[in-house]
């Protein structure tokens, strides 16, 4: 069953690190069978009081290659390019069924 992170970056600096990390993560990701469903965009919300500045909604094989994706060598290599310039909360959301 796929299993999809949503990305929520409450704050967003820009910097040469963070384009370097935009450049390459998708790359990253690729390697554990992810991709890139929604990244930023118009966010209309239609009920509560969420604010996000930028999401993104990624999509994965399964749970397990989402978590050997955030562990692997090839993300946290360039993890630290994104944490330098802005705060970003990740949830999975995997089937319940």
């Amino acid at each position: 069953m796929p299993a999809y992170v949503i990305g929520n970056v409450t704050t967003l600096e820009t910097s040469d690190e963070l384009a370097e990390y935009r450049r390459r993560v998708g790359a990253t990701m690729a390697r554990y069978g992810g991709r890139f469903l929604v990244r930023g965009g118009k966010v209309d919300v239609l009920e509560g009081g969420w604010l996000p500045v930028h999401l993104t909604l990624m999509e994965f094989p399964d749970g397990a290659a989402v978590r050997a994706w955030l562990g692997s060598p090839e993300y946290r290599d360039i993890a630290a390019l994104r944490t330098g310039s802005v705060r970003t909360e990740l949830v999975l959301l995997e089937n319940g069924d």
